[in-house]
């Protein structure tokens, strides 16, 4: 399904304008204890239970920088020989770039190792444990897999789901995989101890985004033979007039035959029209469309506005069906949205 110009400039516009308001979050932690070490590396979401293999004396030092809520970056060295068990699905992508000593974690086909010069990407619920070998340094990328759901949706212009099926290693010694190691190396350091990234949030942003990009355009997976076609033909004019359309009258009971007016042609040659250009129904992109829509809201949203007004406001009148379809599009419940 495509994202006509109309919401690329308007998503370029929110973009620009959330950059410049942008919150950095910085938390550094150190100890021997594993229980600390648990809270250290869990989230409200996906617990983390760590234990010292044998009883045998840990160490670790972690520093973590957050770019609002969806990256997090991080520098974390480890002593001793450390368990870690996943005690509920992340919703978060991580990508270990180490330095030095091994690990190795548990995938949902088998054990990935991660060793210096070899990065590992685990997407989201794809490993729910980990053994680390100390002494072992490593740098972290941390990404919500709904925004990267959200990029490839506005490369291929329509909507995307399920698991990307990154292939699970990446060379660090050339190519991409270096690059990607200055980049998560270069924003931890610019970031960290009020850096001057801070400072310059369109270029935090432009290096988070540089570096989703690198991972899905250089890393093997589910659709890098398509990424690697030519651009799409552009749209015709009576496309973009139903698109334009749409999104001026976006919360209003419009019809099919409404768009077809405003497009000035007929329903079937609107439908031909968005089956060729936007792979779609324009029922179904005006859908989605609301979707997005009410994804803004749920984000925005504070506790005085429930999931039932938000979703009745946008057209959804079927609360299963709009969770469902809402998980499908965005990777996450929409009360896990309006949690965040």
């Amino acid at each position: 399904m495509s994202i006509s110009s109309q919401a690329y400039n308007n998503a370029g516009l929110t973009r620009q304008l959330a950059m410049q308001s942008m919150s950095f979050r910085e938390t550094a932690h150190s100890g021997t204890d594993p229980d600390a070490l648990s809270e250290v590396l869990s989230t409200p979401n996906s617990p983390i239970k760590v234990v010292a293999e044998g009883n045998m004396p840990i160490a670790y030092r972690c520093n973590f920088v957050s770019v609002g809520d969806e990256v997090t970056v991080a520098d974390c060295t480890y002593e001793g020989t450390i368990l870690i068990r996943r005690e509920a699905t992340s919703d978060r992508m991580i990508v270990f770039l180490p330095m030095e000593g091994n690990a190795f974690f548990d995938g949902m086909r088998e054990q990935i190792y991660s060793v210096p010069a070899r990065g590992t990407i685990l997407e989201a619920g794809r490993a729910a444990g980990a053994r680390l070998f100390g002494p072992r340094r490593h740098f972290g990328l941390f990404v919500d897999q709904a925004k990267i759901i959200s990029h490839l949706t506005q490369m291929f212009e329509r909507t995307i789901s399920g698991d990307i099926d990154f292939h699970p290693h990446i060379d660090l010694t050339t190519g991409p995989g270096l690059v990607l190691q200055q980049l998560v190396s270069n924003l931890h350091r610019g970031l960290s101890g009020n850096g001057p990234l801070q400072r310059s949030p369109l270029a935090a942003g432009s290096l988070c985004d540089a570096a989703i990009y690198l991972l899905l355009e250089a890393c093997p997976n589910r659709y890098s033979n398509e990424l690697a076609l030519p651009a799409p033909t552009p749209a015709p004019r009576h496309v973009k007039w139903a698109i334009d359309f749409m999104h001026e009258h976006i919360a209003e009971p419009i019809s099919l035959n409404d768009i077809a007016i405003a497009a000035k042609v007929s329903v079937r040659t609107l439908q031909q029209g968005f089956r060729q250009f936007r792979d779609t129904t324009p029922m179904a992109y005006l859908q989605e469309l609301r979707m997005v829509a009410a994804h803004r809201d749920l984000l925005e949203s504070d506790a005085r506005q429930g999931i039932a007004d938000i979703a009745l406001r946008w057209g959804f009148t079927h609360l299963g069906r709009f969770a469902a379809e809402y998980r499908k599009r965005f990777g996450q419940l929409p009360s896990q949205t309006l949690k965040r």
